[in-house]
């Protein structure tokens, strides 16, 4: 028997909630240890390369296989890799080169989970269905991430790494459960759902290019926030590393109400609009956010995290109905891969920028990147729809007289 696609819900929420207290834990023992914004941006760029160069080549896997099955074993290699680093710990193992080793081999996972996740629901999730359910997990995904260095936090502050990284391996188990409760796929039938593709207001098809763009640049702003996030209030304001949990958990409850409102806005600005001023709003807030000490960032937080969530959402809409279900895979691939190849540059930049100076630049530099990429994306697509927009017919000259 079916089961409900709503299952995907908590099990994409503990799935990034797992990927991402092993990262935070991680970033936040190196800050401890006396590490560097660079030290870290290392560690985060470990994480990423290997996505960007694997994330194409998985989301052609995600195409050819069965979804669910890769899911499900993305999360038992995740659960082994994600207890290695405890046990490393506790037999006295190289802390840095153990720290990099285990985060390097969970990314080679997440290069093949995140195409072979939004496949899935693809395949599972009516298409009248789609765009509510994509900002359902999209909040999760994203309340996932936040909330794992609020958990984080708290728990590398009061009771230490190891408890922390084993919490991170269930979580992982908890979410292969979940994805095998909703049962195998249903039979093929003649008749196909319609799912009308990503267009403009003029109604022509959206360039595939453009929204890898879009949606990849919102993976750019998450990572490297959360790399400069602790080096900011551990580092520069010698907070707790409690307080990093505070702040990230403020940011859930922005992205929790950036969902609720998402199904009127993307109704009256449209998915396209909605994405571009989003993403643009949410880099102007980066540059405040670290300007007037924990307080003003807290509200920055839950702010950006509102207007952020909002364009992530519909970035995610847009590309996934840019083409058919049996290439979903590789479009998220692509956009993954692009978003990757990206955070690493930017995460080196920025690392370089905060250590010759502080924090406050490394935000205003991340700003200004992100900046760029969207009214790139958004010029894009105009050049592109104004090109294939067909000619106005030329008037007849009404010579008889008659109409």
């Amino acid at each position: 028997m079916l089961r409900s696609p709503t299952l995907l819900l908590p099990a994409a929420f503990v799935t990034s909630l797992g990927n991402n207290i092993q990262l935070i834990g991680a970033a936040l023992l190196l800050v401890q240890a006396q590490g560097s914004m660079l030290d870290v941006g290392w560690l985060f760029i470990a994480v990423a390369v290997p996505q960007a160069l694997l994330s194409p080549y998985f989301g052609r896997l995600a195409d050819r296989f069965d979804r669910r099955r890769l899911w499900v074993g993305c999360d038992v290699v995740s659960a082994v890799a994600g207890v290695c680093l405890p046990i490393g710990l506790a037999i006295g193992a190289p802390q840095q080169a153990l720290v990099y080793a285990c985060n390097f081999a969970l990314a080679i996972v997440a290069a093949l989970f995140a195409p072979a996740s939004a496949a899935l629901v693809r395949e599972r999730v009516p298409a009248t269905e789609l765009r509510r359910f994509n900002a359902r997990y999209e909040m999760a995904l994203q309340c996932g991430m936040l909330l794992s260095a609020s958990i984080g936090g708290f728990a590398v502050q009061y009771f230490g790494s190891t408890p922390l990284f084993v919490f991170n391996a269930i979580t992982f188990v908890a979410s292969a459960l979940l994805v095998l409760a909703i049962g195998r796929a249903p039979r093929r039938t003649g008749i196909v759902e319609e799912l009308h593709p990503a267009i403009n207001p003029t109604g022509q098809r959206l360039p595939l290019g453009a929204l890898a763009l879009l949606y990849g640049q919102g993976l750019v702003v998450v990572t490297v926030f959360n790399a400069l996030l602790p080096v900011l209030i551990v580092g520069e304001w010698h907070r707790g590393a409690a307080v990093v949990g505070i702040v990230d958990a403020l940011g859930g409850a922005g992205f929790l109400l950036a969902a609720v409102a998402y199904r009127r806005t993307a109704v009256r600005f449209g998915d396209l609009r909605l994405a571009f001023v989003g993403f643009v709003a949410c880099n102007v807030m980066l540059v405040v956010q670290p300007q007037f000490g924990v307080g003003v960032l807290m509200a920055g937080v839950v702010a950006g995290a509102f207007v952020f969530g909002q364009a992530r959402i519909a970035a995610r809409s847009l590309l996934m109905t840019s083409v058919d279900e049996s290439q979903v895979g590789r479009a998220f691939g692509v956009a993954n891969g692009y978003g990757l190849a990206a955070t690493v540059v930017v995460m080196l930049i920025a690392s370089v920028v905060t250590d010759r100076s502080d924090t406050r630049y490394g935000f205003a530099t991340l700003m200004a990147i992100s900046v760029t990429a969207a009214v790139l994306a958004a010029a894009w697509i105009r050049r592109s729809t104004v090109q294939r927009r067909p000619a106005a017919p030329v008037p007849v000259t009404n010579t008889t007289g008659l109409i």
